[in-house]
């Protein structure tokens, strides 16, 4: 059977990128080993440890900045996270400072905002009713 273990978003700075999925996120800390110039640093909820990981990538390659910004122009989430009251994790994480693009919208079957990674993403937050 396919599983996902680890999933990746794209970051400007791998230090900074740690500061906010851990610090405003509420993420922890899963892998953080040497890989060249960078790290192997991913991040999982700290509601199931053992789960999906996330790789704070570094965004190096060619690609990456571009594509980034594309999505980032247009709008476009980078990736979504679950969350079980899209309102309430708005509230919470205004408080923290973290600039939302889109703040909770019903859209029928789900519940979705949009905010600012400070790496160069836009994350959707969902909630299904």
């Amino acid at each position: 059977m396919i599983r996902i273990n680890i999933t990746s978003v794209f970051v400007d700075d791998q230090a900074k990128a740690l500061d906010f999925y851990t610090e405003k996120l509420g993420f922890i800390k899963k892998n953080d080993v040497p890989a060249g110039d960078a790290r192997w640093l991913t991040v999982v909820s700290p509601a199931n440890p053992d789960g999906v990981e996330l790789l704070l990538e570094p965004d190096g390659h060619p690609a990456a900045k571009p594509f980034k910004k594309a999505l980032a122009d247009d709008g476009i989430p980078f990736t979504q996270f679950a969350v079980d009251d899209v309102y309430t994790e708005v509230e919470r994480l205004k408080g923290l400072g973290v600039e939302f693009t889109q703040d909770a919208v019903d859209m029928g079957p789900v519940v979705t905002a949009v905010f600012d990674d400070t790496c160069g993403n836009l994350i959707q937050l969902a909630t299904m009713k």
